[in-house]
Parts: C-alpha cells; structure tokens; sequence
C-alpha cells in the first residue's frame, strides 16, 4: 500500500531504531550457494514518528545499517491522545494475510502486544493499548499491517471540521436532549 502523507524531514526527529528480525537467506548459484542476511528494522521518535525499513547483505551490521536508511524514507506520522499517550479510536491494519487489531486503553495499561506489533508501538510513542494479530504472523506481515493501521488513524478534530461538527459530538460527549417519554395512562380500578 504507497502511503501518501506529507514529507516529514527525519534530520530534526532523534530516531531510535530497533532490529524487529534478522533472516540468513541463500541464493543458489552455478559454483554454490550465496550467503546473504535481512534485517527488518523499524525506527521511531517515540512522539508520534514511525517508520520501517528492510535491507539485505552479506554482513548482518551491513543489512541493520541498510535497513535504518530504508526505514528514514518510510516515516509517517501517528496521532495520538494527549493524555494516556494512546489512539483516538479502534483500528484494523491489514497487510496480505496479516491483519492487527489496535484499540485505545485507558492510563496505567501499557503496551498489550507482542514481538513486531510491540517494537512498531514503542517506536510511535504509543504508551497504553491493546492490541491483536490475527492471520499471518510473518515479522514482515504483522510490521506493515500494524504501520498501515496506524496510518488509517483519524484525529477527532479533523473529523469533526469534515462532518461539520463540533469535536464533543463527534467523541459523544454531548448528550442529545431525551425523547420526551409518552404518558402511562393509569390503569382503571380493580385492574391492578
């Protein structure tokens, strides 16, 4: 999925970037067999910056330091709640068999998730949420499943200036007046 998001200049961001796996892979050649590693690295500011990068060589620091430059050129932006550091809203994140469930958790939760979800999260900055992998469990799948439900996430502020209304109806925190309840007739004596 070609994410399309405004350019974010990593140069003013202090990125942190966590090796998510690393893979020896082979490629079969005339004389032999080559030996080669790749390294899925995702990188983060831990305020609301994430990006995720693969790279491929013969030397395992060779394929990290390939992947940490991939990985500046994928950053996106995640909104986040200001307090509790979670999401506005319920998301799933889908990427070929791989699909993520992420949802906001109140203050004092943590991080729910597990192995490439986590190191995705902890790079955004996301402090307290749940989350669930469903389908595939390829480190591949699960990181850009859990970027693309990141990127489908929604301010409420921008949500209510496209609807046209204000952010506590959009969020319910306005209670619609109640419908006035019909009369109970009384019932007639004797029938009780």
């Amino acid at each position: 999925m070609k994410i399309h998001t405004e350019k974010i200049d990593v140069s003013s961001l202090d990125l942190k970037d966590q090796v998510v796996s690393i893979n020896r892979v082979t490629k079969v050649v005339k004389g032999g067999k080559n030996l080669s590693f790749s390294a899925l690295v995702v990188v983060g500011d831990s305020n609301g910056h994430v990006g995720y990068g693969m790279g491929k060589a013969r030397e395992v620091s060779s394929a990290i330091k390939k992947g940490i430059e991939a990985a500046k050129k994928n950053i996106v932006t995640v909104p986040m709640t200001e307090k509790g550091a979670t999401i506005p809203h319920t998301v799933t994140g889908r990427f070929g068999s791989g699909a993520v469930l992420l949802k906001p958790a109140s203050e004092g939760t943590g991080v729910i998730a597990g192995g490439a979800v986590r190191a995705v999260i902890t790079a955004a900055g996301i402090q307290n949420i749940l989350t669930k992998s469903l389908g595939s469990t390829t480190a591949h799948n699960v990181v850009k499943a859990t970027l693309d439900a990141l990127v489908r996430l929604k301010q409420p502020e921008r949500v209510a200036r496209l609807r046209g209304k204000t952010v506590g109806e959009i969020l319910g925190g306005d209670e619609r007046p109640a419908k006035a309840a019909a009369p109970v007739a009384p019932l007639p004596q004797g029938q009780a």
